[in-house]
């Protein structure tokens, strides 16, 4: 690596970029047993769904598809937390903050999931297993939010917009 590209990792990754590299290779790594296993694709977009049929009489969300996949979803979805609890309490022990206010982060976290909906998927489903498997579909789809993400993140900077 020349020294240029390693000032835009120090850069980009102030922190190191250990923990995402680790958690990374986590994921990827839990998507692919479920992949490997089931053949579906993991992703975390159907999560609400899955989990408000539990609740629901909606036929909307109690189709067959969710109704048969929402145990697991809900343990994969656990496990991602559980995974980030045992990363910050052992391996990186301290208090995680953000400078972001709550109100942004709740913005935030809702635009996320409105257009994982409207993308059919996320960064598990399309970015992991999709292109892992050379979906066509998927490749559109993640260079559409990574493009949109980063214009996104380059206007607001723009704006003069600090967490």
């Amino acid at each position: 690596m020349n020294g240029l590209a390693l000032q835009l990792a120090a850069e980009l990754f102030p922190r190191g970029v250990t923990q995402y590299l680790v958690g990374g290779v986590m994921v990827a790594a839990g998507i692919a047993v479920i992949y490997l296993g089931t053949a579906i694709i993991p992703g975390n977009s159907t999560f609400l769904e899955t989990t408000l049929s539990y609740v629901s009489n909606l036929s909307r969300l109690n189709q067959p598809r969710f109704v048969a996949s929402r145990d697991w979803r809900v343990v994969f979805a656990l496990s991602i937390v559980a995974g980030a609890a045992v990363w910050g309490l052992l391996l990186d022990p301290g208090v995680f903050t953000t400078q972001v206010q709550p109100w942004r982060l709740f913005g935030g976290g809702i635009l996320v999931g409105i257009g994982t909906r409207i993308g059919k998927g996320c960064t598990a489903g399309h970015g992991v297993c999709g292109l892992g498997s050379a979906s066509r579909t998927s490749l559109v789809n993640v260079v559409l939010f990574v493009g949109v993400a980063i214009v996104t993140a380059a206007v607001v900077a723009a704006l003069g917009v600090t967490p």
